[in-house]
């Protein structure tokens, strides 16, 4: 008599296993080799949001500085409170909210985004408006610390560069059409009903996010990444030091790029000048997406020089209008590299919990930087910022330079990993 052998039940591999885990969570489980396309788009214009809200009053200073009685450097603090109230809750509000689903989190910050532009458009006094461009701050720094954290779980680990790169497309397209729109906007209709246009584009893209984005559980017990313990990782002080050096040199040029254009004899040239910028950013975009999986490194150190060689050629004596375009496209392929590659760089040497440092230094310092040009203007005048921007990019660059072990490494240790 033969008796018949039944076969154990085949067991699930670790990559099936770990997509049924995340499934069973509640979490977004991604397609293997291939990208969310709309759900990141749909992210990335949360950061479109975040960074058109942030930077709209720098082609409407005159305009709104008029309109609201304080001279240009004041209405500048405007960029600057945004700012800070973007980096200073940072890290306590990723705590306070990391067990809460991240699909509501993300579409609640966009909301109060919105309701600060509302309230900006209508406010008749400069207090008041600082006071909202902070609330609309504190909300933007929270979408900031969830946007890359989001795009990588949605993502196959093996493409989670690019996904961050899609995400953060966002921000060159508000440089590139958000801002330059909006100063043509203020222009035509005034900086108010601009703010309020913003506003409904704001709570238009919050019921885009509910319908198009999976959501996704926040982080429960050892699953959370613990913010201070990754500061102590190899690599994570060096990639900050470069954000905060970079960042700080952009927005003391960019924050005040009116007054720097009036003393270039360009004033009429603002909203042109920030159209060529943000499409030189976009192209950058493009390219290091493509290309930050496999040459993070190179990508970065090619940053660093396009912008010091742009800000150089700022530094020459006014009166040389083309070469002031000249500067700017190579400003912006230089700054639109940046937001991946140091993203990118911070998480894959301190993981998921040091975004939120990275956003409290990148944050914190676009705000010293609308203060420290600020003080430039008045103690020195607009054709000082160039030679600020060269004098914080040369550290940078020997920091990028010297950090090619864990910080800027050639190859992403993902992209090794994933390697056949």
């Amino acid at each position: 008599m033969t008796t018949r052998r039944t076969q154990p039940p085949a067991q699930p591999q670790p990559q099936q296993r770990e997509r049924g885990d995340q499934e069973g969570r509640g979490q977004p489980g991604p397609e293997p080799g291939r990208l969310p396309w709309a759900a990141l788009i749909a992210l990335g214009s949360a950061a479109f949001l975040a960074i058109l809200t942030e930077a709209l009053p720098a082609g409407m200073l005159p305009e709104m500085s008029r309109d609201l009685s304080v001279g240009q450097s004041a209405m500048g603090q405007s960029l600057t409170v945004y700012a800070l109230a973007t980096a200073l809750p940072a890290i306590p509000l990723v705590a306070l909210t990391a067990r809460w689903p991240r699909r509501r989190l993300v579409v609640g910050a966009v909301a109060l985004v919105s309701a600060g532009n509302l309230v900006s458009a209508v406010s008749p006094a400069y207090a008041l408006t600082l006071v909202f461009r902070g609330v609309s701050g504190v909300a933007a720094g929270l979408v900031w610390a969830l946007l890359v954290g989001y795009a990588r779980r949605l993502a196959p680990p093996r493409l989670r560069g690019r996904a961050i790169a899609v995400t953060m497309t966002g921000v060159p397209l508000a440089l590139s059409l958000g801002v330059p729109l909006g100063t043509l906007l203020g222009g035509a209709l005034g900086w108010r009903p601009t703010f309020a246009l913003v506003a409904v584009l704001g709570a238009a893209l919050g019921g885009w996010i509910l319908v198009s984005v999976p959501d996704a559980p926040g982080r429960r017990g050892a699953n959370r990444e613990p913010v201070l313990r990754a500061l102590a990782r190899p690599g994570v002080k060096a990639v900050l030091f470069v954000v905060a050096a970079y960042v700080l040199a952009h927005n003391i040029l960019y924050t005040y790029i009116a007054a720097f254009l009036d003393a270039h004899g360009m004033k009429g040239s603002v909203d042109l000048i920030l159209l060529v910028f943000g499409l030189a950013s976009l192209v950058s975009v493009v390219v290091t997406g493509a290309q930050v999986d496999r040459r993070p490194r190179t990508l970065t150190l090619a940053s660093t020089v396009l912008f010091a060689t742009g800000a150089a050629i700022l530094a020459a004596p006014a009166g040389y209008g083309a070469l002031v375009y000249v500067a700017t496209i190579l400003w912006g392929l230089g700054w639109g590299a940046v937001s991946t590659l140091l993203q990118t760089a911070v998480t894959d040497a301190g993981g998921e919990g040091a975004q939120p440092l990275l956003v409290t230094v990148w944050n914190g310092f676009m705000g010293v930087g609308g203060a420290v040009g600020g003080l430039l203007l008045s103690r020195f005048g607009p054709l000082s910022f160039p030679w600020s921007v060269l004098a914080l990019l040369a550290p940078a660059l020997l920091v990028v330079v010297l950090a090619r072990g864990h910080a800027f490494p050639a190859r992403r240790p993902a992209a090794a990993d994933s390697s056949p």
